[in-house]
């Protein structure tokens, strides 16, 4: 597993402004959006692109064209608060989604949904805000690589060491985040953290 902490001052302020408890969901998702867009940049950093002539309005010249788009997985809910950028990045990706949800008590993922392409080969980037126990993480990419994913990229807002040091048994992993977080609590919130991020994102809550 290969570990980025993303450095940009601009990620680092909308990353401020989305903790703070009393931001509004309509701004807290504003400023998720704009975030992505930075964390889009840094997760595709390395994909592949061939020579193609185009004609410019005096000339022919040549440039690049990316091959082999990834496919996108937000998991749901929390994912699709940064996937738009991600879809404007890539317009000719696919998307696919995975809905699990952490039961509260044991902090085990519960599968619900799946959508998922043929990944066999793929570069597959999941979006995951929150990484805290790197249970529901854990989850979906041992799904995507045993469906032989080539290699994945986790994106997230958040992470905590616990869920960081869950991740390390997987090759072809690379994890990009803005932020490593201090812990997990009692109740496996991230701290100091954002919150619930899905519940941010559409309703008042923490």
């Amino acid at each position: 597993m290969e570990m980025i902490e993303f450095e940009h001052p601009v990620a680092r302020d909308f990353v401020t402004r989305l903790r703070r408890a009393d931001l509004p969901p309509v701004q807290f998702r504003a400023y998720a959006n704009r975030l992505a867009y930075l964390l889009a940049v840094e997760a595709t950093r390395d994909l592949h692109t061939v020579p193609a002539e185009v004609q410019t309005p005096l000339e022919n010249t040549l440039g690049e064209v990316l091959v082999n788009s990834p496919v996108i997985v937000p998991i749901l809910r929390a994912g699709l608060g940064i996937l738009e950028a991600f879809q404007d990045l890539l317009p000719d990706s696919q998307v696919a989604f995975i809905g699990i949800s952490r039961d509260e008590a044991t902090a085990k993922p519960v599968w619900h949904y799946s959508s998922i392409p043929d990944v066999s080969g793929r570069k597959v980037i999941v979006l995951d805000p929150m990484l805290a126990t790197g249970g529901t993480a854990t989850t979906v990419l041992k799904h995507l690589f045993k469906m032989k994913a080539s290699d994945i990229i986790l994106v997230s807002v958040v992470a905590a060491p616990e869920g960081i040091a869950k991740l390390e048994v997987f090759d072809n992993l690379r994890v990009i985040t803005v932020c490593v977080d201090r812990e997990l609590d009692s109740k496996w919130f991230i701290r100091p953290g954002l919150g619930d991020f899905g519940d941010r994102l559409y309703s008042d809550g923490i």
